[in-house]
């Protein structure tokens, strides 16, 4: 879908060029704002309602937390 927007933007900048007087303006118009769409629609998420999704390279748990409060009694 990107690509195919910036397809169309790199069509508005030609006839931009083509295009006399005044109408320049909308290829313009088309062609400075394709880009902010393009990447709204490229970043749209695209997972399931109730899919989980984990951290890629997380790290397991450390020893603290396999052993709970009992670190935290000798302290008081």
């Amino acid at each position: 879908m990107y690509l195919y927007m910036m397809l169309v933007r790199v069509a508005c900048l030609g006839i931009f060029f083509v295009v006399p007087g005044w109408w320049k303006v909308l290829p313009a118009i088309v062609a400075v704002l394709i880009p902010y769409f393009a990447v709204v629609v490229a970043n749209v998420s695209t997972h399931a309602v109730g899919e989980v999704r984990q951290a890629p390279n997380a790290l397991p748990p450390g020893p603290s937390a396999a052993s709970g409060a009992a670190g935290d009694e000798g302290r008081r």
